[in-house]
């Protein structure tokens, strides 16, 4: 299904996403959100009476998305702990162009208003729960998987941070295979049960 094929609404939510991850929600204007959609002012009007109105929708379709896409990795019953995790820690990232959520953190606009930064935060806490839990599968104690799960987290964002700031998506990729490098001895089993 094409975007014109979208109802309005829609169209209007996944402009805003993705000029959102491109220019942030303080650079990104509601006409410029129309021209991206194709849909008339009317119906944005209609939808959304207010920029924040709009930006809360798509802020919240991006980070429900964003979530539900990495417990596919994380909740995958076919693969071990250990699997999972590398699959999450690996799975393949636009590196260049920052982590849609992740970026939302550095928006000025987003960040001093309570209601625009309520999913952002809901999606990191989710999503380190989301991680922790695995890690926990592994059999770390709860203390242990907590700070390892903001570990591995941190380390998907430094590689953002990293590849755009070096211009390298490469760096991404080295971020995380270092970690994973770091994580495979402490996760495996015969050395777990040494401890």
């Amino acid at each position: 299904m094409s975007d014109t094929d979208l109802p309005s609404r829609e169209r209007l939510v996944r402009a805003a996403r993705d000029l959102f991850w491109a220019q942030g929600v303080e650079g990104t204007s509601p006409r410029q959100v129309l021209e991206a959609s194709g849909v008339g002012q009317g119906s944005l009007y209609h939808h959304f009476p207010t920029k924040h109105d709009l930006s809360l929708a798509a802020i919240s379709a991006t980070t429900r998305e964003a979530l539900s896409s990495v417990a596919t990795d994380l909740e995958d019953a076919d693969r071990s702990p250990t699997e999972r995790l590398v699959a999450y820690l690996e799975r393949p990232r636009p590196a260049l162009a920052g982590c849609k959520v992740g970026r939302l953190t550095s928006d000025p606009s987003v960040m001093s208003d309570e209601e625009l930064r309520g999913p952002v935060r809901d999606y990191f806490v989710g999503l380190v729960a989301r991680v922790q839990a695995v890690f926990e599968e592994t059999g770390l104690p709860d203390d242990a998987a907590h700070d390892r799960a903001y570990a591995a987290v941190a380390i998907v964002q430094g590689g953002y941070v990293l590849a755009r700031a070096l211009d390298d998506a490469a760096a991404m990729s080295a971020a995380v295979e270092g970690f994973v490098s770091m994580l495979e001895p402490a996760l495996d089993p015969s050395t777990a049960a040494r401890r």
